[in-house]
């Protein structure tokens, strides 16, 4: 299991240098196999080359028809001009910005200003695999609107994060899954847990999914609800990247969700297509003598 120190804290506090943390968890209760650094170095200010912008204005390139030539709102009171080989994005996206200097995973150096097809870029608009976030490149992050522009990216995503590596011995399941770790860290270092404030999505019409068990022993409990009026897309920037943090690959919102619930809690969850459920239910069984799944 992969714990992102960055979410850890989200549900325990605790004041302890990673070293540590790492050494009282392998002495107590699980084998902690290494320690990953993910994101952008945080070395000098280089974290304060990373900003949020704003676009407000763009459009094609007059040498390059694959490019955009954008002005963007950093926060300094005049746009900086960049170049973008991106489309998924317009005028007034919320975006995420390396400034000059910045020093970004993969990059022989740190980014400086300079002309691509006759055009000065002063910066670049950045994709999450361009800081570690994930692993798309199919275009540029669109943030969340309403942040204001020279907001530090750090404030909105995880952009610096220590993951360790652990694995729980055979006798500590509890300890596969976020809330159970906090608990363990809260123990050891007397830390305190945090409430996890979840808002249940009320029952407005009610609509049973028939459920049926034939295996109790080994499945005493299986719960289903139905949800409607569901858009599948792509799950916020935010989540891709704690998901990736997690070893899990961003698949889409509904299926990123489950992945999410079931690392925070360590309950397996799983949707289905209601539509696509022979006869609208589940059933709960073991497999019969030479049955195959696809």
């Amino acid at each position: 299991m992969r714990v992102s120190l960055d979410w850890l804290r989200e549900y325990v506090t605790f004041d302890a240098p990673v070293a540590e943390l790492a050494r009282r968890l392998a002495i107590s209760s699980l084998e902690v196999d290494r320690v990953i650094e993910v994101g952008v170095a945080d070395v000098g200010d280089n974290l304060a080359h990373l900003v949020v912008g704003r676009v407000v204005e763009a459009g094609k390139h007059p040498n390059a028809d694959k490019l955009q030539l954008c002005q963007v709102d950093v926060g300094e009171g005049e746009p900086r001009q960049i170049v973008c080989g991106a489309w998924n994005f317009g005028v007034g996206a919320t975006v995420a910005v390396a400034l000059p200097g910045a020093l970004l995973p993969g990059f022989p150096g740190p980014l400086d200003e300079r002309p691509l097809r006759g055009e000065v870029s002063r910066g670049m608009i950045l994709a999450e695999d361009e800081i570690g976030l994930g692993t798309d490149h199919a275009g540029i992050m669109v943030l969340p609107d309403g942040i204001e522009p020279g907001t530090p990216l750090l404030d909105v995503l995880p952009v610096r994060d220590r993951v360790l590596d652990v694995t729980p011995t055979r006798n500590r399941v509890d300890l596969l899954s976020m809330v159970g770790i906090a608990r363990e860290v809260a123990t050891l270092f007397d830390g305190e847990l945090l409430p996890i404030e979840v808002e249940d999505a009320p029952i407005l019409h009610p609509e049973w999914v028939e459920v049926a068990v034939e295996d109790a022993v080994r499945c005493p409990r299986y719960v289903a609800r139905v949800l409607k009026g569901v858009s599948i897309g792509p799950s916020p920037t935010w989540m891709r990247a704690r998901l990736h943090s997690a070893g899990m690959r961003s698949i889409s919102n509904v299926v990123d969700v489950t992945n999410y619930v079931m690392h925070v809690y360590g309950s397996p969850l799983h949707a289905f297509d209601r539509a696509r459920l022979e006869g609208g239910g589940i059933v709960v069984r073991r497999a019969r003598a030479g049955e195959e799944l696809r």
